[in-house]
């Protein structure tokens, strides 16, 4: 079967033609701008939805030729819609922080423990995106005088092209509402808490589902034939972990802006210092810990302290202090790595730098950067020997450092690990998602 796959991520949407698991064809790109304004981080939801009509239009007659669309977007993307599908609000990232007095408030009314037990995620500013709505329901309560549908960007999607109120389990897990450990629906008493109306919210349906079929209008707008069929949708790093076969133990690493390890499990095991979550299709479930700010990290200390180089000198540079055995190289510089906060932190950490002196160059901050990188990302595999889940130890890898930031990422890690890259591995996760695919 010839698919039309498309990935919305932080920056931009790709699009292609698959089949077999492979990509047919080159992949398409069409970019948009992520907004920081100190703790918010969003995108203009409009924009989105032109750089998927733009990216499927790109593609060309091939796309005309598909029998299906598949669908991977990031996640958390929380956003609020009119009765005609129109955006009311921007896409909120999993980046945001603006709602951490929102956050700190709802584990209050239900308890940390029993938040954690219904939800199977602690409720983290942004990064479970309840909290963005009751910031938006104390902060701008005008953008949401006439919600008539909020969910992720899957969501978006389909109220804009083919009409349907839906969402996946995998994103409904990341909303702070829904009852992830058993995957049983939207959660009473979360919704409750929330002062969130049920009737607001999409239709769950599993990832491989046919979620709508393109109307007239949203055929119109990517150049496609109108009825054609379009999957529930899924996270993105789920559908990453589809390419792996999906078992038990497997690891799954998203090694870009943002470094998202992912354990696959057979059951949910909800803990305050990992992210639980739905895998999107059947009875399994993916246990995640990231580094908010890694691949962005070093971007943020190329612009404020190496403008002076282009990126391939500069990315040199990284290689070659990630390589040394110098022990000075750092001097006694530590280096925070919470550039973009925490994602299962309720009360924010910051980035920061400690031991400076009058005689530190930016190489020993670089290199600070670098040493705190490779240790948080070792760190995390004590995290997951504690769920006592057989890991398998063959470490599928991809995203936009598979070649070089993975390198240094997978530098520290105790023990011994075996690590292949699959390239565009979201996209091509979606075959497996569509070679599952119900009616």
């Amino acid at each position: 079967m010839k698919i039309l796959g498309i990935d919305i991520g932080s920056s931009s949407v790709k699009a292609a033609v698959l089949r077999d698991g492979k990509v047919v064809g080159d992949v398409t790109r069409a970019a948009f701008k992520t907004r920081h304004d100190g703790v918010r981080v969003e995108v203009d939801a409009n924009r989105v939805l032109a750089a998927i009509a733009e990216a499927v239009s790109d593609v060309g007659k091939a796309a005309r030729d598909v029998e299906l669309i598949a669908l991977s977007v990031m996640s958390p993307s929380w956003v609020a819609m009119n009765a005609r599908g129109k955006p009311l609000t921007p896409v909120i990232t999993h980046q945001d922080r603006r709602s951490v007095d929102e956050a700190i408030e709802l584990e209050r009314r239900v308890g940390k423990e029993k938040f954690l037990e219904a939800a199977g995620n602690r409720a983290v500013p942004g990064g479970i995106s309840v909290t963005t709505w009751l910031w938006f329901q104390r902060h701008e309560p005008q953008a949401l005088k006439q919600a008539d549908l909020v969910g992720h960007l899957s969501t978006l999607v389909h109220r804009e092209f083919t009409g349907s109120r839906v969402i996946d389990p995998s994103n409904a897990s990341f909303t702070g509402l829904y009852s992830t450990c058993d995957q049983s629906g939207w959660n009473d008493m979360l919704c409750d808490a929330a002062g969130v109306k049920k009737n607001l919210l999409p239709d769950v349906m599993e990832s491989n589902q046919i979620g709508g079929k393109l109307t007239r209008s949203g055929a119109a707008k990517l150049g496609l034939t109108e009825g054609m069929p379009m999957l529930a949708g899924i996270v993105d790093t789920s559908a990453a972990m589809l390419l792996s076969d999906a078992a038990v133990g497997q690891f799954a690493n998203n090694c870009g802006s943002t470094d998202v390890l992912g354990l696959l499990t057979a059951r949910a095991i909800p803990r305050d210092n990992l992210l639980t979550r739905a895998l999107g299709v059947g009875r399994k479930w993916m246990s995640v810990q990231t580094i908010a700010a890694a691949g962005s990290s070093l971007q943020w200390a190329h612009d404020q302290l190496f403008p002076d180089l282009k990126l391939p000198a500069f990315y040199k540079l990284v290689n070659k202090l990630a390589a040394s055995d110098n022990e000075d190289s750092t001097a006694d510089v530590r280096f925070e790595p919470y550039l973009a906060g925490e994602r299962t932190s309720v009360t924010q950490k910051q980035g920061s730098f400690t031991g400076l002196t009058l005689s530190t160059t930016r190489q020993q901050l670089l290199s600070a950067m670098i040493e705190s990188l490779a240790a948080a990302s070792a760190a995390r595999i004590d995290i997951f020997k504690s769920l006592h889940v057989p890991m398998k130890r063959k470490v599928m890898v991809t995203g936009g450092g598979e070649n070089g930031l993975a390198k240094l990422f997978h530098r520290d890690w105790p023990g011994h690990w075996k690590f292949y890259v699959e390239t565009e591995a979201t996209l091509r996760g979606l075959c497996k998602l569509s070679d599952s695919a119900k009616n």
